[in-house]
Formats: structure tokens, C-alpha cells, sequence
């Protein structure tokens, strides 16, 4: 099998995880050949760093790993090239009108990984037993990760002066992560996994005590109820993202690469 060819948008906290995984040959199938970010690497970077139009022209498979904004601007680009693309910031996909669009361009592919969260396998196999009627996601984020332009004085007071966890916001999976387009791309995964972004209440809350981000699904219906709880550590150089959602990246890439032996 040739070995997909690879451009990692993104040389963040995942980015940086995934393209050394992919420079020291962990994902077998997959080999990086470039690098796209608006910073200049240097020699940092680990393959060369080059345009998104040469990116196109290198590769088959492009990882975004640089936020949703990159998703709504490229991502039609990407697939329209024939090239497939991976998303890890599923949040843009909270656009109904970008996610129609993305799953219609082609001759690419689009996928999406779960990153923070388990138990999305789980929830689109329920579906074809018949709707949920209740979903709720509840994530829990020390304050300063969860700061926001947006947010008026007494809310950030609040935040900021809290001895216990302070409700943030509450929503749907439509409206929550694009208030929050780096911390709470979970929420756009487990609508995704449910089919219905207004069906899933979500729930942010700061704590001051939250040393693992924490998420929390909930979720009931005529044929069933199911709880998945999950706490992670942050990046330590990027406390919004958890430290395992690089590896859900590496997960993904290693299923789209032909690895066998994988749980799809």
C-alpha cells in the first residue's frame, strides 16, 4: 500500500505531538512531507515549511491542527484538490452551512476526530434505534483556559475570584463552541456522533479546582441511557487543549493510513 503523503496544518500544541509521531514513522502508512503555519519555523520544523497551495500540490491527506477559522477557510479548497482532510477542530462544524458543504465537495474526503471524548462510537450506533431524547454534555475547565473577548466584567470577576466551580455558559451544541472556538470543540464532536446539534444541551463551567479537564455525557432515550465521564490532563503549553488530543489525531491518522488491527 503507498504510504498517504501528508501536510499538517498547524504547529501548536497537537500539531507539534502529530508531526513528530509522523517524522519518527509511528503511524505506519503515513508519511509527513510539509508544514503549513503563519509563523516562520525555522528549524524547528521538522519537514519543510511551504504555502497551502504547495501543500495541496504535495500531498493527499491534510491534517488540520490550527482552528476552526483554518477549517472555514480551507477546508473546501482542501477537498475540492482531491485531497482528503481531517479535522481535529470539529467546533467550525457547528456551521450547518459549512459542514453541508464539506461533506459535498469532493473529490476529497472530510473526517472528523473525536479528540477529548469516548463513547462517540456508542452514540451513532443508538442512533438507528431512534432519537435520544435527552443529551447533555457538561465540561469543566480551570477559568483562565475558558476566557473570553466576549465576556462582560462581572462574569470574568466572577471567574477569576471563584473558590468553586461557576456555571460559564449554557447551551446547545450550536450555539456553545463558536463562543468558545478552542475549548470546546467536544461539544461539536458529540452532536456529530448524535446527528442533531440542537439535541445536545451543553454545559461549561470554571473551576479553579479543574486540574483535569473534565467532560461529562449524558445521554437517555427509549432504548437506553448512557454516561461516559472523562478527565485529562492539559497541555501544559496550551492548558485549553488536553493532552490527549494529538494522540486521537495519530489515532485517526493511523485508521486513514490502513492500519489493521484498529477498533473503527
Amino acid at each position: 500500500m503507498t504510504a498517504r503523503k501528508v501536510g499538517l496544518i498547524g504547529w501548536g500544541a497537537i500539531g507539534r505531538v502529530v508531526g513528530t509521531a509522523l517524522v519518527r514513522q509511528q503511524v505506519p502508512g503515513a508519511e509527513l512531507l510539509c508544514l503549513v503555519d503563519n509563523r516562520p519555523l525555522g528549524e524547528a520544523a521538522p519537514a519543510p515549511q511551504v504555502s497551502f497551495e504547495e501543500a495541496l500540490e504535495r500531498c493527499d491527506l491534510i491534517v488540520e491542527a490550527a482552528g476552526q477559522g483554518v477549517v472555514r477557510a480551507w477546508g473546501e479548497r482542501v477537498l475540492a484538490s482531491g485531497a482528503d482532510l481531517l479535522i481535529a477542530s470539529t467546533g467550525a462544524l457547528t456551521d450547518e452551512e459549512l459542514s453541508q458543504r464539506l461533506r459535498t465537495t469532493g473529490p476529497g474526503r472530510v473526517y472528523f476526530t473525536g479528540g477529548a471524548v469516548g463513547g462517540l462510537d456508542l452514540l451513532q450506533a443508538v442512533r438507528s434505534l431512534g432519537p435520544l431524547d435527552h443529551v447533555l454534555l457538561t465540561t469543566t475547565k480551570l477559568p483562565a483556559t475558558l476566557e473570553q473577548p466576549w465576556m462582560g466584567d462581572a462574569l470574568l470577576t466572577r471567574m477569576r475570584t471563584a473558590t468553586g466551580p461557576v456555571e460559564v455558559l449554557s447551551g446547545t451544541a450550536r450555539e456553545v463552541p463558536a463562543r468558545f472556538p478552542r475549548s470546546t470543540n467536544v461539544a461539536a464532536s458529540v452532536a456529530l456522533a448524535v446527528g442533531d446539534l440542537d439535541a445536545v444541551r451543553v454545559r461549561v463551567v470554571a473551576d479553579p479546582a479543574a486540574h483535569h479537564t473534565r467532560h461529562v455525557i449524558e445521554a437517555s432515550g427509549a432504548h437506553g441511557s448512557y454516561r461516559f465521564e472523562v478527565s485529562h490532563l492539559p497541555d501544559p503549553g496550551n492548558p485549553a487543549t488536553s493532552q490527549v488530543v494529538p494522540h486521537a489525531v495519530l489515532r485517526s491518522l493511523s485508521v486513514l493510513a490502513g492500519r489493521t488491527g484498529q477498533i473503527l
